[in-house]
């Protein structure tokens, strides 16, 4: 990007503002964001933070260069929950991670996401696990007991700086695992035995026992690696001088804790660091048709479900027309209203493709660069479409993430499907036709609801010329 930078401003959680963001290194801006636990389809709450931080990546590139910015999203591939959807199905743990991963790959496809620069997966990073857990040990901030190892909260002063809690209330508010070889209620798990048929690894401090690690360890290993261990050589004497600390940790609101605060109490301990990341940013929580989705209220949707009735960019545009940190309330009228507007859009910048990946309209830009303002950002597009500024609606779309084609290619699909009935479409409105000229109104209205049901909508207009009826037809919207 050339001439000068937007100032750009983002909601830190850590201090509760909305602050100027000025990156360690502007040659090389990090940011990680955690990914899916791969042990079901990804539902559709999921979704939110996948899109709202490729919004974020997308803005960083353009502010930074593509260049300049490593994005690290990272794949939990040994949980629990894994372990029992595999007992479950009775098949090895390899195959539900690996078809889960698939999957939720193809989905966020469908969404128009960029790809991360990194995407790693927690069991290709046992060894970085293992050596964090072991730093810890031996300086004093963590302990082994049962064959656990566990960390020690109150060697963590701060700890419970970023969810704006004390111990205390932490320890009173939160579900707990309250075991007896625990020194303090609070303290969690970075190592534990593996049970017969889970995953297991030769364990750290010289437990005898093989085990797996737990949640927490793994984004501050993964991070550590990916934007510190890796990332170094590359960063400049600026960047260097803050060992162990990258600029942007982002995920869902319900991370926050007890996850994320883990997080930076392991790893500032581990590194002596006083920070992990500069910037927390957390996207607010979703709802469906005004409840919490739950699979005992009947509406757990996941994202591959949804897209087998509504294209992508569809489902994208829906999410970001509520801002990321705000609740989202999820409903069909809504997503029918952002097909309707981004259609209206497709079908004015016609062949207008907007490639170029800078010329984003500067009021889109800066509606972004004020703490993600989408709602902002679509009110922009909206001004541009009534302006009929086709180049910059087109290149400000594409700047989003809409290209328009899952769209087209939705609609192509149906033509497609339909092709088989067009003779049965065409005799329809032939009959239809003659119901009209014998006023035979009920019949005329029934065959057009027929025809609304196969997805077809008509259109009456009279010949300029002869002044006769003509009936054409398309897809429904």
């Amino acid at each position: 990007m050339t001439g000068e930078r937007p100032v750009l401003r983002l909601h830190n959680t850590l201090t509760r503002k909305k602050q100027v963001f000025e990156p360690i290194d502007p040659s090389n801006v990090r940011m990680y964001v955690c990914g899916p636990t791969v042990y079901d389809f990804a539902h559709i709450g999921n979704a939110r933070p996948i899109i709202v931080f490729d919004v974020l990546y997308r803005l960083l590139r353009h502010i930074y260069g593509p260049e300049h910015v490593t994005y690290v999203r990272n794949i939990t591939d040994v949980d629990d929950k894994i372990n029992r959807r595999a007992a479950e199905e009775g098949v090895p743990i390899a195959e539900i991670t690996a078809r889960t991963i698939d999957q939720f790959h193809k989905d966020i496809a469908a969404l128009g996401v960029l790809e991360p620069d990194v995407e790693p997966r927690a069991t290709e990073h046992i060894e970085e696990m293992k050596a964090m857990i072991e730093q810890l040990v031996e300086k004093g901030c963590a302990y082994v007991a049962e064959d656990h190892v566990l960390f020690d909260v109150t060697r963590s002063p701060r700890y419970g700086q970023l969810s704006h809690r004390s111990l205390d209330e932490m320890i009173a508010g939160a579900r707990v695992d309250v075991a007896p070889f625990k020194r303090n209620p609070q303290d969690f798990v970075l190592w534990k035995p593996s049970k017969e048929g889970e995953p297991a690894w030769p364990s750290p401090c010289g437990i005898a026992a093989e085990g797996r690690p737990g949640w927490h360890i793994e984004c501050s290993a993964m991070s550590d690696k990916w934007l510190w261990a890796q990332a170094r050589d590359s960063l400049s004497d600026a960047g260097r001088a803050h060992p162990h600390v990258f600029d942007i940790h982002g995920g869902g609101a319900d991370l926050v804790f007890p996850h994320h605060e883990n997080e930076i109490a392991q790893s500032c301990c581990a590194h002596g660091t006083e920070e992990m990341a500069r910037f927390w940013l957390h996207n607010g929580y979703l709802q469906v048709e005004g409840e919490k989705m739950s699979k005992s209220l009947g509406n757990f949707i996941t994202i591959h479900a949804l897209l087998q009735d509504w294209p992508g960019e569809v489902l994208r545009f829906n999410m970001l027309r509520t801002h990321y940190r705000q609740p989202l309330d999820w409903t069909r009228s809504g997503l029918q209203q952002s097909r309707e507007t981004l259609e209206r859009w497709l079908d004015q910048i016609g062949d207008v493709d907007g490639r170029e990946e800078g010329s984003a309209d500067p009021a889109v830009v800066e509606a972004l660069s004020d703490d993600l303002n989408s709602p902002k950002a679509i009110a922009e597009l909206h001004r541009l479409s009534r302006e009929g500024a086709r180049e910059a609606l087109a290149a400000s779309l594409r700047f989003l993430g809409f290209t328009g084609e899952t769209l087209r290619a939705r609609k192509q699909a149906a033509y497609a499907s339909l092709k088989a009935d067009e003779d049965r479409i065409r005799a329809l409105i032939t009959e239809r036709t003659e119901a009209r000229k014998a006023r035979n109104w009920a019949e005329a209205d029934r065959i057009r609801d027929e025809l609304a049901a196969m997805g077809i909508v008509l259109k009456d207009a009279r010949d300029p010329e002869t002044g006769e009826l003509k009936t054409t037809w398309e897809i429904a919207r």
